[in-house]
């Protein structure tokens, strides 16, 4: 089986190549298309970054793909730049939404089975419980309105995956921020009135794998069991890493200075039911994947 991976040199791209490759193949099987290629028992990965296969560009999409010919494509290119997008919403869509309808096309026009990866920014957070993936979405910034065109950009049997609060060990995340605020003096200040469940790459990749290569259709939510606040998140960062948690204080949103141009959802906990009601395993508990996380980082 060919699989390849959109957005690879992100820290979920990267991960999921991991996932995807188990051990790394001869050099006399490797293949220059995209990228650095793995495999594992009976899988072949090709890995493309941005540099490599910029998915708003439909003539090069296309012409990759249509090289390649894989039969998944695990489309995990984005900009997740959440204030950067409410300032550029073209950007925005250009890159999340028509950059998928791209991908998508090139994956029909192959015969691959599609996995988009979208967001929680999908929903407004007005909800008093967690998000199911049949309820309405309603995103209220620029980067969910462009993550969710991107789900309709998507046909009946791709695989959606709607995941939250990505941390892992590569790229920028909050965990590698608390870390390093830890490292200062001071207090620090973190909003205790947005609340999502912090979900990791490691475990998160393991999953977007079964669903993909199952060709599950339709979509997951998939994030770590267990919800918090980003002022409690950053409570277990802290002590996780051997640091005091009582350094971390509460704010609200409406405190911080300076405020961020993107509003976000005060709610986006996602209940993964699709998962639980298939009867397929759920993420294991989010301080597990942080203390897993932590380990690696420090």
């Amino acid at each position: 089986m060919r699989v390849l991976v959109t957005g690879a040199g992100g820290q979920l791209g990267s991960d999921l190549v991991t996932a995807l490759s188990g051990t790394v193949p001869p050099a006399g099987r490797r293949r220059a298309l995209l990228g650095p290629e793995g495999g594992g028992p009976g899988v072949d990965v090709t890995a493309a970054d941005h540099a490599a296969l910029p998915v708003e560009d439909r003539a090069m999409v296309l012409d990759a793909v249509l090289a390649l010919r894989p039969d998944v494509v695990v489309h995990a290119a984005a900009w997740t730049a959440v204030d950067a997008c409410e300032g550029d919403p073209d950007r925005a869509f250009r890159v999340n939404a028509l950059g998928t309808r791209n991908v998508a096309e090139a994956a029909r026009s192959a015969g691959a089975h599609l996995v988009y990866v979208s967001t929680d920014y999908v929903f407004d957070g007005a909800s008093t419980r967690p998000y199911v993936e049949w309820d309405e979405p309603h995103p209220v910034s620029a980067y969910g309105r462009s993550k969710l065109g991107g789900e309709r950009e998507c046909p009946p049997e791709a695989t959606v995956v709607r995941t939250s609060w990505v941390c892992g060990a590569s790229g920028p995340n909050m965990v590698k921020t608390a870390l390093r605020l830890a490292a200062g003096d001071g207090p620090l200040r973190f909003v205790d009135d947005q609340h999502g469940s912090p979900t990791f790459t490691a475990d998160l990749a393991a999953a977007i794998v079964t669903l993909g290569l199952d060709r599950r259709p339709g979509t997951y939510h998939v994030t770590n069991v267990g919800s918090t606040s980003w002022f409690g998140f950053v409570q277990a960062v802290l002590k996780a890493a051997g640091h005091d948690p009582g350094r971390v204080e509460p704010i609200s949103t409406a405190a911080l200075d300076p405020p961020r141009a993107a509003p976000r959802p005060a709610n986006s906990v996602l209940d993964n039911a699709a998962l639980r009601l298939s009867g397929l395993p759920q993420l294991p508990d989010w301080h597990d994947g942080l203390a897993r996380l932590v380990a690696v980082l420090t």
